[in-house]
């Protein structure tokens, strides 16, 4: 796997991109010149563990025949009050809409996140607190 940033400016934006054509913005904070033009380094960690845990969860579900009408996820994260700020504590939601049996969906969130998602393992195992909660509408 690998990805490239390029920088656009002169100061701390970037694009990024992966193994397809498309694009992702990245930048630093206001105070090393971000301009709120791309999305900060420490929020892609979040939205790569959200977006990993849904994957499998939504597949889990589809095999399982739990009819999704909406689903979305808040990922919520707490960060160390030193250099590094690295995330202490992370919590996702998972919000799921539709006929959706909730013992399914537990057991289906606990196996999207704590044994196929690689991201949660990765920041599990630098001592990352993480937990989730299903909330079905």
């Amino acid at each position: 796997m690998k990805v490239e940033l390029n920088r656009v400016n002169d100061a701390v934006f970037f694009e990024a991109s992966g193994s397809g054509s498309l694009k992702v913005h990245v930048e630093g904070s206001p105070e090393i010149g971000g301009e709120g033009r791309g999305v900060r380094p420490m929020e892609l960690v979040l939205m790569a563990l959200g977006s990993c845990s849904s994957l499998d969860l939504i597949e889990i579900l589809k095999k399982q025949r739990q009819e999704i009408k909406d689903f979305s996820v808040t990922v919520e994260g707490d960060r160390a009050d030193a250099v590094p700020a690295v995330f202490t504590k992370i919590r996702m939601i998972f919000n799921l809409t539709g006929n959706i049996d909730p013992a399914k969906a537990e057991k289906a969130a606990e196996l999207a996140v704590k044994k196929y998602c690689s991201v949660h393992d990765m920041l599990a195992a630098g001592g990352v607190e993480i937990g989730y909660e299903v909330v079905i509408k």
